[in-house]
């Protein structure tokens, strides 16, 4: 591409989009790459403040912001992942197919991003979007870049795709409540309905309760019971903390479950616990707050164990930075810096 005065563009051919602002009333590409200026064209031109513009001319090992854009689009878009049908002054939009897990390779994003004159930004990896979110724009600063600058990306990214939304797998979930005062009626369960608001958001099902009462055998046994039902994820409310008589964390372990973490550097949720069975099946032990608040560790982990992917102790140590919820009246989770 050259750069030429705008009084001598008729009949050239531009290469990139123009965008025109009028305050209140329009915003928008006013020229598309590729017009072909006219003589009508250059008092609009100069009214947008364009006394010279970039017109196409094809240089050897040259690449066009679209064409950068859409080879930045090959190496993030992954599975259950669509594009933008246009390229919109250079830019490329990537959008969730499905509800699922959005997952973001932040080390090889960071290598792209080195990259001078490159730019992929996306939304936060590790949480769950809905089909149609927008979850990514990626494009390159200039008008037209080294085709070196792509590949150098190209290497940065690897073979594999960045960004991927894994659809949820988990169907069904089997909950343990202990406590006696709640078996016996004393006390309503309150945590059930809550828990079980939050798995139909991800499509598991609660297909088993049990009511275990009080002790580590108790709870194991219940444990195994709802896992004989052919359940996805066993959930254990209440009894959490660090009482004598709160045995829950004993129970899970007693019914052969490898934990991962009995406790999160997460508020609320700090006595979270996480675990797995040999076949795989994930077991969380549940601190009261889930009852109450309206976010917790449990809305942090739950859509990666949704989806199957294995949650380790760095996952949940990780959590610390955002960790702090802040309380907000109303909540507005998940459009604040909790678990961010």
């Amino acid at each position: 591409m050259k750069l030429i005065k705008t009084q001598e563009a008729v009949g050239h051919i531009l290469c990139h989009d123009l965008t025109q602002i009028i305050p209140g009333e329009f915003k928008g590409a006013r020229f598309r790459k590729g017009h072909v200026v006219t003589e009508e064209d250059v008092p609009v031109l100069l009214s947008m403040g364009k006394e010279h513009l970039y017109v196409w001319e094809m240089q050897l090992g040259m690449l066009h912001e679209d064409d950068a854009a859409l080879r930045l689009c090959g190496l993030s878009m992954g599975k259950n992942i669509r594009r933008s049908e246009d390229i919109r002054e250079g830019k490329i939009e990537l959008f969730a197919q499905c509800d699922g897990y959005f997952t973001v390779d932040a080390e090889r994003l960071f290598a792209v991003n080195s990259v001078p004159d490159v730019m992929l930004a996306t939304r936060k990896g590790g949480t769950a979007v809905k089909s149609g979110d927008k979850l990514a724009g990626m494009r390159v600063i200039p008008l037209a870049v080294p085709e070196s600058t792509l590949e150098q990306a190209e290497t940065a990214a690897g073979p594999e795709p960045i960004l991927n939304v894994l659809p949820y797998r988990l169907k069904s979930a089997g909950i343990v409540t202990t406590g006696s005062e709640v078996k016996s009626g004393l006390i309503e369960d309150k945590f059930t309905p809550a828990v079980k608001r939050k798995l139909a958001a991800f499509g598991i099902e609660t297909a088993a309760q049990i009511f275990s009462g009080d002790g580590v055998e108790n709870v194991a046994a219940a444990i195994a019971e709802v896992r004989a039902k052919g359940v996805d994820l066993v959930l254990c409310t209440g009894g959490m903390s660090v009482d004598p008589d709160d045995n829950t964390p004993g129970g899970i372990r007693a019914a052969g479950a490898e934990i991962v973490s009995y406790g999160a550097p997460v508020l609320p949720g700090a006595m979270f616990l996480l675990g797995y069975f040999s076949d795989g099946t994930p077991v969380m032990g549940l601190p009261g707050c889930v009852m109450f608040a309206g976010a917790t560790v449990f809305d942090l982990i739950l859509p990666a164990v949704a989806a199957g992917v294995p949650v380790s102790r760095r996952d949940i140590v990780a959590l610390g930075n955002g960790g702090l919820c802040l309380g907000c009246k109303p909540c507005t989770y998940p459009l604040c810096p909790f678990g961010k």
